[in-house]
Order: structure tokens, then sequence, then C-alpha cells
């Protein structure tokens, strides 16, 4: 009948592409939480779970294969691994060495 819309086929995206996706939803949400720490005038705390996220991405980038990386592989594995590492590192660093700031 003419006001039958004609059948569409669905598009769903393939499991294996969205499990792809999972190291960078987990480093995602340790962002998101740490957000909600330093929204809550906590921003020490959130800076050492940013510092623990960005070592979290550089340990998946080191051990999964770039194909299963995700949105984590931006460049090759050595200059990923070696830049999350790092800059993780100063931000913890910086978070356990502030002290007496007008922050806390």
């Amino acid at each position: 009948m003419w006001w039958k819309r004609p059948s569409v086929p669905i598009h769903r995206p393939d499991r294996s592409a969205l499990l792809e996706q999972a190291p960078f939803a987990v480093v995602l949400v340790l962002v998101a939480v740490a957000a909600l720490r330093i929204a809550q005038y906590h921003w020490r705390q959130g800076a050492v779970i940013i510092g623990a996220a960005l070592l979290v991405a550089a340990v998946f980038r080191a051990v999964l294969p770039s194909a299963r990386a995700g949105l984590l592989a931006v460049r090759g594995r050595p200059v990923d691994v070696i830049s999350y590492a790092v800059l993780g590192l100063v931000i913890l660093f910086v978070a356990f060495t502030i002290t007496n700031g007008p922050l806390g």
C-alpha cells in the first residue's frame, strides 16, 4: 500500500568494531571521573586520576595490537606508549609535589 514505508535494512555495527574501542572507553571513563572530582574542587585527586588514565592508555597501547587499540593508536606504537607514559608521569609528579597552593 502507498502509506507503508519500504523496508530498509537496519545497519548494526559489528561487535568486533565496538570491542575495538573498549580500551579507549575505559580511559575516557577514567577521565570523566577525574573531571567530576575536579569539578568538586578536589583538583589533586582529579589530576592523579588523569595521570593514571594516561598510564592505563600506555599499557593498553603497549599490550594490544594496533587493530585492537582503537582510538588510542594515534602514531606508531613506541611514540604512543612513550607519549602516554611520560605525560601521565609528569601529571602525577605535578599532582603530588604542589603543596600549599591556592587550590588546596
